[in-house]
């Protein structure tokens, strides 16, 4: 991606001060980097919560047999996150085709955080298993659409030299997020508040983003119509022709595999191994959180800039993903509550650096300029393909990893750190960054 003329430029935006598909950015627009984080921010607040601490005591609460709570929990979750997997490139590709006079990427933004606020209200009166799964799935689907089309605005809006820090800023909305759950939920009296409250600040930050941002608007419809193979494009790419974005979705998968996709079943870990009450076990993931995200908050902005400073980023996503190993390693072997705080503080310091250093990353590998949305949605099926495949295998791993000295859960963390320790490695096979 190369910098555009002044002349050039100006005459891509035109007179209605939107900038058409394909230009490179001159300039980061004024409070955009702080809307956007704000928009993330939202979005991982209603996501993770449940994913980390709601989502499993409701699950208790609606199981009949507690022998069936792993079973139900790696199915809601299991299922959901397809739908994540499915949402997230079609919502992205279809926003890089919105004609729409509000902007491309802002119906998307809106739309998807009013029915994600409605799917997590659902969720919080549901009375069955089924119900909640339904209501997940349409949650996973929604908020997906929002991340796709909020996150396409970075190349969008953004100088490729000033990426890293504006994805530094953003990489540190997961830890907020994260904190800022488990941190409402020791107030909400009842699971209908600790769906609907979190789901409801995401829907305001989504209106304050939607307000801010200068989308871009394309002059025409498209000229290819959208088709079923069109449709089934969204969702796959050519490694062979474009090998740096292969490499780059395969590490994103084994690293967030490790961070994301084992995380569900860390109050189950508590529970069990640790005999501890629900609320006992809700203020030790907030105290958690805490340790993990001061962490990232330390980490990620530092890794965005420096990557930035000296141009690289493979190094720091190598390094990034060797921490958050050690931090698995040291949940795996916790010989208490302490320890358990300890290993998500290492876990954040490294995960910090990769989500902003990753994103920088992903920026400078996308094939096609004019697709930036479909191919950004394709690169986060990878946050979400593991968040699909690990609470499906999580039980089978836990009841194997139960019958030999090291114990279930202790089993299935050491999985997760032997995965993200491959996506560490395998970053290096990305040739087209340094």
């Amino acid at each position: 991606m190369t910098e555009m003329s002044s002349a050039a430029s100006a005459a891509a935006v035109g007179t209605t001060g939107f900038k058409a598909p394909g230009t490179t950015p001159q300039n980061t627009p004024r409070g955009f980097a702080a809307a956007l984080a704000g928009a993330n921010f939202g979005v991982y607040l209603a996501v993770l919560t449940p994913v980390l601490v709601s989502m499993a005591f409701k699950i208790q609460h609606i199981t009949p047999n507690p022998a069936d709570i792993n079973g139900n929990i790696g199915l809601v979750f299991g299922v959901g996150a397809l739908f994540a997997l499915i949402a997230n490139p079609l919502a992205g590709r279809l926003s890089d085709r919105t004609t729409s006079r509000f902007g491309m990427r802002r119906p998307w933004i809106l739309g998807g955080a009013i029915v994600g606020l409605g799917g997590l209200a659902l969720i919080g009166v549901a009375t069955s298993v089924w119900m909640v799964l339904i209501a997940w799935c349409l949650v996973q689907a929604s908020l997906n659409a929002v991340l796709a089309a909020a996150n396409a605005t970075l190349p969008d809006q953004v100088p490729v030299e000033s990426r890293g820090s504006v994805s530094g800023i953003v990489g540190i909305t997961t830890p907020l997020g994260i904190l800022a759950g488990s941190f409402i939920v020791n107030f909400l009296p009842g699971d209908f508040e600790r769906f609907v409250v979190p789901g409801a600040i995401a829907l305001v930050l989504a209106v304050l983003f939607v307000l801010v941002l200068k989308d871009r608007r394309l002059a025409g419809k498209p000229a290819d119509k959208f088709t079923i193979g069109t449709f089934f494009g969204s969702f796959v790419f050519n490694p062979r022709k474009n090998p740096d974005f292969g490499w780059t979705w395969l590490t994103k998968f084994f690293v967030m595999f490790g961070y994301a996709g084992i995380a569900a079943f860390l109050p189950r870990y508590l529970t069990e191994s640790f005999h501890l009450a629900e609320q006992d076990v809700i203020g030790i993931i907030l105290l958690a959180n805490v340790a993990s995200t001061v962490a990232m908050v330390i980490s990620s902005p530092l890794g965005g800039i420096l990557s930035d400073k000296f141009g690289k980023r493979r190094p720091f996503v190598a390094i990034a993903g060797a921490i958050m190993v050690v931090g698995l390693v040291v949940l795996a072997f916790a010989p208490s509550v302490a320890f358990i705080i300890v290993g998500q503080a290492i876990i954040g310091l490294g995960a910090g650096s990769f989500f902003s250093v990753d994103l920088a990353l992903a920026t400078q590998v996308l094939p096609n300029p004019d697709d930036t949305a479909k191919d950004l949605g394709v690169l986060n099926m990878a946050n979400a393909l593991p968040q699909s495949i690990a609470p499906a295998i999580a039980p089978t791993i836990i009841a194997i990893g139960a019958t030999t000295p090291l114990g279930g859960y202790t089993t299935w963390y050491l999985f997760g750190a032997i995965v993200a320790l491959a996506g560490a490695v395998l970053v290096y096979r990305i040739k087209g960054v340094k």
